[in-house]
């Protein structure tokens, strides 16, 4: 039996963070980190496209909560006490440069996720944190005599704490195993993903980016902002944010869904059919086909355009009554059969996770399991993207170390 005041299980964002902050302010405690891989760290390894996204430079607690799908209300508290300028904070004072770019992600100025998994692992060092990969645990047992202590057990060896902490993520076999010890979990789902659509409208123009507006009326989804078409189908943060409020919906529609579009984004059906119509009496020579309106990318216009069945040379004036409508559609109203869904880049979220009315957002304290702490995305806690996930992770991580601490 190996014995530990404190085990952390999972080596990943959350697991790091907590056990640092523990070991910072109580340096007396032995610590413990229990990691089923062979690497500590991973998704840090490959978020953001390997420059890790640290956090979003939103520094107001409540609208920061706002791009949680799950979790907005419970992370409010949490915010006003360790946020995004925190974190910052935290990571410049330990030597690590940040920056802000124009879309308000936060990254280290190095550009690489190594800077951060070089942070957390030399100061896990440096406080003597104990690192134990390639352990896989198996089973908690709690122990309720003169005081609550914890028994884990791996396929190899027997660790004992006086209190835990279960930074798994969205681990399935531990939501199963605190499932059994009395929490309520959501089952997961895949959050944050991209639509894979065949439409021969978008085919040929991969790479095309637009901001547009997107709904799924049969979930009764709705978003606007930037969409990218790809070879599969479509991305972009438009997409994306759809998909996470969406991920339990779009689930049961097991992704196959009509996606509206509205290129123009701003006019409905009425007002671009009359603009279009003024486009007609006022420039009758143009030639529709290359002369794009809107401030549409060129190769998106002439695929719309050829789509209301609008011949190549012809021109405004020239135009029926008919094409006019069939255009004011295509551009207002486009409708793209969704056939299934792709993982976004190499980062893989899911909804899902432990019942957050089962913690004290105060502590990240289990209130049906004693001296058990839940951090990070083991809760049914997920963000859009664009570093919230993390800075979920950061909160949660250092209000359970304040606590443990003490």
């Amino acid at each position: 039996m190996k014995d530990y005041d404190v085990i952390i299980v999972g080596g990943g964002a959350s697991g790091f963070f907590t056990a640092i902050n523990i070991a910072e302010t109580n340096s007396k405690l032995k610590i413990l980190i229990l990691e089923k891989g062979k690497e500590v760290l991973q998704k840090v390894k490959i978020s953001g496209g390997g420059r890790c996204n640290v956090t979003h430079a939103e520094f107001i607690p409540n609208e920061l909560a706002k791009n949680y799908p799950r979790g907005e209300k419970e992370l409010r508290g949490p915010f006003h006490n360790f946020m995004t300028g925190d974190v910052m904070g935290w990571f410049e004072n330990r030597g690590v440069e940040l920056k802000i770019e124009d879309d308000g992600r936060v990254f280290p100025t190095s550009n690489s996720s190594q800077t951060i998994i070089d942070c957390l692992l030399t100061l896990a060092l440096k406080l003597n944190i104990q690192i134990e990969r390639s352990q896989i645990v198996t089973d908690f047992l709690l122990e309720e005599n003169e005081k609550v202590s914890w028994q884990l057990k791996t396929k190899t060896t027997r660790f004992s704490a006086q209190k835990i902490v279960i930074a798994t993520g969205s681990q399935t076999k531990i939501w199963e195993k605190l499932s059994k010890l009395g929490h309520s979990v959501t089952p997961p789902v895949p959050s944050l993903f991209t639509f894979n659509c065949n439409d021969l409208r978008i085919k040929p123009i991969p790479g095309v980016s637009v901001i547009a507006q997107v709904i799924v009326k049969s979930a009764k989804l709705k978003n606007e902002g930037p969409i990218l078409i790809t070879h599969w189908g479509f991305s972009g943060p438009a997409i994306l944010k759809l998909s996470a409020w969406g991920a339990r919906s779009l689930n049961e529609l097991d992704y196959k869904f009509d996606l509206q579009i509205n290129w123009t984004n701003t006019e409905n059906f009425e007002s671009c059919k009359a603009l279009l119509n003024n486009k007609r009496l006022v420039y009758p020579k143009q030639q529709v086909i290359k002369n794009p309106l809107f401030k549409l990318p060129k190769r998106l216009w002439v695929q719309l355009v050829t789509a209301a069945s609008i011949i190549e040379n012809q021109r405004w004036a020239d135009l029926s009554k008919k094409q006019l409508v069939a255009l004011a559609s295509e551009l207002t109203l486009g409708t793209f059969f969704i056939d299934g869904k792709s993982i976004f880049k190499d980062e893989f979220v899911t909804a899902g996770g432990v019942n957050l009315k089962e913690i004290n957002f105060k502590t990240y304290q289990s209130q049906k399991l004693p001296n058990c702490y839940l951090v990070g995305e083991v809760l049914n806690i997920d963000a859009i993207t664009g570093g919230f996930n993390f800075q979920n992770a950061w909160t949660s991580g250092f209000l359970a170390a304040k606590s443990i601490a003490g």
